[in-house]
């Protein structure tokens, strides 16, 4: 009797396709099935203020998740995360996500219910924002970080590259040029501008779609530089449950309670125009927030550990060694 094949693990590329797959199984029917409200609900607040301090409390859904893993899931289990890489990560992923509400707050948000918050400004340019925004992206990435290390290192760490620092020493450099991310880049923007355009109600909208334009170039700007070395080191089943996580957190917050309530709101010259009824007209960018945050935050994390790994100079690390 011959012994049971073994299939191993697929290739970095076909599991990126499965990925998109598992995302297209649940987008696809949803967005169909979200299409069927023709008229929908609208929710008539009883008071002056529904929701004292909501917005505030509500940063709990990602506080506390960083909570139990950072103090219970990985020391429970005796894992010790690669602190340096994880440092490093932190200190690029979060000030991009400063920079966001502080440089393009005053054209893509507005956050009409200020009871939400605790009422304290913090700077941006044209007019301050909650400072609950900058917690928000702060506690967002430590949260996607945490989560994704604790699969890879734990649940799934099965599926993690085996002799990580023997691999890494292998990559000759870290920036590598990939031209499927930019072409993605390119016709992602390309088609919401055409939609915004031409197909948004009414017809031929002023404005152009920058905020989607800004996550785009975000969540694959680190894909355009790395993702060429980064999809070997990925662990992709950690990935895909990341993304999952981060986005049923997402909808719940913003579908149900930030927009229906004013916690924060978006001004429509700067979107794409195709938004979500059945959501208190959520506009579709919001939906790949999360996919972008998640996405990028594993390329950045995975390189910034390869890069240690490898104990190079950063120099060489980056662009490898001079020839001759």
């Amino acid at each position: 009797m011959s012994a049971p094949r073994s299939h191993g693990l697929p290739s970095p590329t076909v599991c990126a396709g499965i990925v998109i797959a598992m995302l297209a199984m649940i987008i696809i029917p949803a967005a169909i099935t979200l299409h069927t409200v023709h008229n929908p609900v609208t929710l008539v607040p009883t008071s002056q203020n529904p929701t004292p301090h909501g917005y505030t409390w509500s940063l709990l859904l990602f506080i506390v998740p960083s909570v139990f893993i950072a103090g219970w899931f990985l020391p429970s289990e005796g894992l010790h995360i690669p602190q340096r890489a994880f440092r490093w990560a932190l200190i690029i992923l979060v000030p991009p996500g400063f920079f966001l509400d502080f440089v393009f707050a005053q054209w893509f948000f507005c956050y009409p219910n200020t009871g939400a918050t605790l009422g304290i400004s913090a700077p941006a340019l044209g007019r301050p924002v909650p400072i609950e925004e900058y917690v928000f992206y702060l506690t967002g990435f430590l949260t996607v970080l945490l989560l994704y290390v604790w699969l890879g290192e734990f649940w799934l760490a099965a599926y993690n590259v085996p002799d990580y620092p023997t691999e890494a020493r292998k990559t000759l450099r870290l920036l590598q040029f990939h031209p499927t991310s930019l072409i993605v880049a390119v016709v992602l923007i390309g088609a919401a501008w055409v939609y915004k355009k031409h197909f948004a109600m009414p017809v031929d909208q002023p404005g152009f779609p920058g905020y989607f334009t800004v996550l785009v170039a975000g969540g694959l700007l680190p894909s355009v530089s790395f993702f060429s070395v980064a999809r070997r080191f990925i662990n992709w089943r950690a990935l895909s449950l990341t993304l999952f996580f981060m986005l049923l957190i997402s909808l719940l917050w913003e579908a149900t309670l930030a927009v229906p309530y004013h916690w924060w709101n978006f001004q429509h010259r700067q979107m794409i125009g195709l938004f979500i009824g059945a959501w208190s007209g959520l506009p579709i960018e919001e939906v790949g927030v999360w996919i972008a945050v998640t996405y990028a935050t594993a390329i950045v994390f995975e390189v910034v550990k390869v890069g240690i790994a490898s104990e190079r100079s950063l120099r060489e690390t980056m662009w490898g060694a001079r020839q001759g």
